[in-house]
């Protein structure tokens, strides 16, 4: 996920991680389809899924666009991937969906049958998943902006979690990787 230092993800509702506060470079997103390319599945709630969708498999031939968004839109939309959502019935571009009371469930179960990384788009996915003792690991890019309102990255979330810092890296325009076990996950499997 893209957060602030404040651990914003949208600044406006409804910008979708779009924020004139985000600094994606070229090198940036190099990171982005290396960790996408990575990943054996890709589980995407439906206002992520939707944004990726509208964008991502058109990027792939845009011509005006650079060839690392060429790469992504490829990568995405190639990879497999599962929607969650209560709504959509379909879903194009290597996607399943996965809704109902029981997507949790649902999801357990996709975990324990994948071989592999699994990444998870969307913080009202994540969230559900955090608390759900499903998440291994958090993945944060933090650009260095303080927005001081709008959507927390955990919204809904009010239970310390520790966590142990596996990896850190950082970016020519100051944005920082975070790469974070769930102590409590340490058991489980990588999602």
């Amino acid at each position: 996920m893209n957060v602030s230092l404040d651990l914003r993800i949208e600044q406006v509702p409804g910008d979708n991680g779009a924020g004139e506060w985000l600094r994606i470079d070229e090198e940036l997103h190099r990171e982005f389809n290396a960790q996408a390319r990575a990943l054996s599945l890709m589980v995407q709630g439906r206002v992520v899924y939707e944004v990726m969708e509208e964008y991502w498999p058109r990027a792939r031939e845009d011509a005006s666009l650079p060839d690392v968004m060429h790469e992504y839109g490829d990568i995405w939309t190639t990879k497999p991937k599962v929607l969650v959502s209560r709504t959509r019935r379909s879903a194009d571009h290597n996607t399943r969906i996965i809704g109902g009371d029981d997507a949790i469930e649902q999801l357990a179960a996709l975990r324990a049958a994948t071989e592999g990384s699994i990444g998870v788009g969307g913080a009202t996915l994540a969230t559900q998943l955090l608390r759900a003792g499903l998440l291994d690991e958090l993945l944060l890019f933090t650009h260095p902006a303080i927005l001081g309102f709008g959507r927390p990255l955990f919204d809904d979330y009010d239970v310390p979690i520790e966590l142990d810092l596996l990896e850190q890296r950082s970016f020519e325009q100051g944005v920082t990787m975070h790469r974070y076990s769930i102590r409590d996950a340490k058991e489980a499997s990588s999602c």
